[in-house]
Parts: structure tokens; sequence; C-alpha cells
């Protein structure tokens, strides 16, 4: 084999070994988070956890300043079911999204959210912050980390 031959095979099998995708940038990215922050919380709001399960990476870290570090997938989605579904939904608090890209990895979302909890009536909570860190990874996203904030008071 010639050395040209055996350099782009060599390349060829370089690029092969990373899996990150081309991640969209400036109005295209920002479009794809809010996208992807819809689907997820449909899938929140209508307790499909089958598609929350495909959101979400298998290595992640979810911070709740109530609960502290989940790192099990397994553990967190069995929460969600058992302490949100039928029970708490959430809305998004229109224009607060910002997003943030992360080359090379992806991108990271901050926003507003409120949840109405149906112990407590129909009335919506104060706004809390969020932050998502979103892998783009062969042209698709996954959630990897999550910080989730609440209002004390």
């Amino acid at each position: 084999m010639k050395k040209s031959g055996l350099i782009l095979l060599l390349v060829l099998w370089f690029c092969s070994l990373n899996t990150f995708s081309q991640i969209p940038d400036g109005k295209q990215l920002y479009n794809d988070i809010v996208r992807m922050d819809s689907i997820y919380f449909d899938a929140y709001n209508h307790c499909d956890i089958d598609k929350q399960a495909t959101i979400f990476a298998d290595i992640l870290e979810f911070y709740h300043d109530n609960s502290g570090l989940e790192t099990s997938k397994t553990k967190l989605l069995a929460a969600i079911k058992e302490n949100i579904c039928g029970k708490v939904t959430r809305v998004l608090v229109p224009g607060s999204i910002e997003v943030y890209p992360l080359p090379g990895y992806g991108a990271v979302e901050i926003a507003l959210h409120q949840f109405r909890n149906k112990a407590e009536g129909d009335q919506l909570s104060k706004p809390d912050k969020f932050v998502v860190v979103r892998r783009y990874q062969n042209k698709k996203w996954q959630i990897t980390r999550v910080i989730s904030l609440h209002v004390k008071g």
C-alpha cells in the first residue's frame, strides 16, 4: 500500500472514532434546544417515561437543590414516575431560554420554569431557574447534566 493510501486510511479511522457530529450554531442551535426542551417536558408532563429515557444520556448528573445529586438514570426515572407523574406539570416561562454552545460537546440551556402541583390547586409556583447541558452526538441530543433550583419560602 502506498504511503498516501495508508495516511488516508488512518485519517478515516481516526475520524470514525470521533462520534460527535457537527454541532449546529447560532439560530439553528437555539431552535434545536428550544425544540428539545419542548419535547422533553411534553414527555415529563404526560408521564412518558420511555420517551424521557431516550432523552437522558446513560451517564448523567442531576443536581436538585432539595434532594441533592442523582447519577442513576434508572433511579431518576423512577423518582419522576413516583413523585411527578399525575401530580406535577411544568410550564416554561416564555422568552426565558438562553442557549450557549459548548464547542465539541453540545450546548447549555438556562431558563425559568414554573410548576403546577395538583395537590396545591391550579396555581403556578414562583419561577425557578434550571440549567441543562445537552450532548450532541451521532446527530442526536441527550441530556447529560441538570441543575434544578427552586425558590424557598
